[in-house]
């Protein structure tokens, strides 16, 4: 074990080398060694296999997050209780959108018309048939067949939470617990089926959705700030667009390469970027309807590497910390939770809301939780970065602040044990501090806040959390102001209570 582990850190040095000596790598640092970048976590190499899962950028099926996690697993920390919880949630899996399905139909139909038989790795497309037969019906609704059912996973996902915050359940008579979607229909049906899940038989009479409008009249008051902020709409270079700009630039440093290899093996076809580019995410969305995919097979571990990290640019700059709207039109939902957190349960003990991934993102940049000295660069791909969107917003990803309630480290229940593990000074400072902190779960991993994870389990410290959140509000501005919005529209979300 040790000859693994200073072979892996040996590796780690080696690559970090290559890659700064921009010369050098390219001739030094083959596609082997670029392939295995994934397996290196922590400068120790990872112990799991290979899954392109994780490197199709969103298109996927849920997945569980496992880089850049704290340690120790999801069970609350020893001494610690969670008392309210509140959980932003992208729908379920479901077919491609409407525009991104048509591009993949396109390109089929192309393909056909040219009538030839397709060798070498696209040999599988001349007998391969769309997953749908009615994509007018299907495109951007929740998918209902295979192991990735739309419907079911979010069910899945309802039960799995219920047995985790069975003690948070409301007692029999209370009132129906409120939940949130916004209003797609891919969003609410997500909701709907979670609510089977999490509440059971009584879902009907134990929990109320509440569906809030995606229109643009909103203000600040509503779940997909996105489409109030008119700043973020008309803003052609630096708004919403910006994101698809930044994705071109950086797919076109890839993907021609791939075409020069599907052109040598049918010399009778040329792929643009573009197509290159969907037949990548047929991978994705042929799985959540089928259970797999050959389109899968069809390029290398470096090449889905590439394609996990546009889809992190597209992300990044489309409404995330590359995009000086995103933090603002994050900041909304996080500051209305901080609040709640900082009331505790007596304003209630669950709270979900279900959006899509463009509204997760944001809110995540106003956290500062994936912060980085640079932005993204669009002419390579930095093989060691913080922000993965893989892994945070696959389809059904799902974000839950925790509110913790912590024994006193001094308590005789635990003694000299629990402060000499106490992260926390000693002393009488050590005996001052408050039991309430907040522990961020981001697809059932513990990711700790860069500088706040001072608490049991890397949590943050409730009153410090609350002062992080105020503090970034400063920072980012006034979403009016922002979004070039006048003083009548509405400056806070309201319709988050119990």
């Amino acid at each position: 074990m040790d000859r693994l582990l200073r072979f892996c850190a040996l590796l780690v040095l080696f690559v970090a080398w290559a890659y700064f000596s921009r010369p050098v790598q390219q001739f030094l640092v083959d596609s082997t060694i670029r392939s295995s970048l994934p397996l290196i976590l922590k400068g120790v190499v990872s112990s799991r296999a290979w899954d392109v899962l994780y490197h199709v950028g969103g298109n996927g099926p849920w997945i569980q997050k496992i880089d850049g996690i704290v340690e120790g697993g999801i069970e609350p920390p020893e001494g610690c209780v969670v008392e309210q919880i509140h959980m932003l949630s992208r729908h379920a899996e479901r077919y491609p959108t409407v525009s991104a399905g048509n591009r993949m139909l396109a390109l089929l139909e192309r393909i056909k018309d040219l009538n030839i038989t397709l060798i070498g790795d696209l040999a599988f497309v001349n007998n391969w048939k769309y997953f749908t037969n009615d994509p007018s019906t299907h495109h951007g609704q929740l998918t209902t067949t295979g192991p990735y059912a739309g419907n079911l996973s979010a069910v899945r996902t309802g039960k799995k939470l219920r047995t985790r915050y069975s003690h948070l359940l409301p007692v029999q008579g209370s009132p129906p617990v409120n939940l949130w979607a916004s209003d797609s229909n891919r969003v609410i049906e997500t909701a709907r089926y979670f609510s089977t899940g999490f509440f059971g038989r009584d879902s009907a009479s134990s929990a109320k959705l509440h569906v809030i409008p995606e229109t643009s009249d909103l203000g600040a008051d509503t779940l997909t700030p996105g489409d109030t902020c008119l700043n973020y709409r008309t803003d052609v270079d630096r708004g919403h667009e910006n994101g698809a700009r930044q994705l071109v630039n950086f797919r076109s440093t890839y993907l021609p390469s791939i075409s020069s290899r599907l052109q040598r093996q049918n010399p009778g076809i040329i792929f643009s970027n573009a197509e290159i580019y969907s037949m990548q995410e047929l991978c994705g969305f042929e799985t959540l309807v089928r259970g797999k995919s050959q389109w899968c097979d069809v390029f290398d571990r470096e090449e889905w590497l590439n394609f996990e990290y546009a889809r992190d640019v597209i992300h990044y700059y489309r409404s995330g910390p590359g995009n000086p709207y995103g933090p603002a039109i994050g900041w909304l939902w996080l500051n209305a939770t901080a609040e709640l957190l900082e009331n505790g349960p007596n304003a209630g003990k669950l709270f979900f809301s279900f959006v899509h991934d463009g509204d997760v993102i944001p809110m995540l940049a106003a956290l500062d939780i994936f912060s980085s000295a640079e932005h993204l660069p669009t002419t390579r791909m930095p093989p060691f970065r913080t922000w993965r969107t893989s892994q945070v917003v696959p389809m059904g990803g799902r974000v839950i602040f925790e509110r913790l309630s912590c024994q006193s480290p001094t308590s005789p229940s635990l003694g000299n044990k629990r402060q000499a593990q106490h992260p926390f000074k000693s002393g009488e400072e050590f005996l001052r501090l408050t039991s309430e902190f907040v522990r961020i779960n981001i697809n059932d991993g513990i990711v700790a806040l860069p500088t706040c994870s001072s608490g049991p389990g890397s949590s943050c410290p409730l009153d410090q959390f609350r002062g992080l959140v105020r503090t970034r509000g400063a920072q980012i501005g006034d979403f009016r102001e922002t979004c070039g919005l006048g003083p009548d529209a509405a400056a806070r979300i309201t319709f988050l209570h119990q």
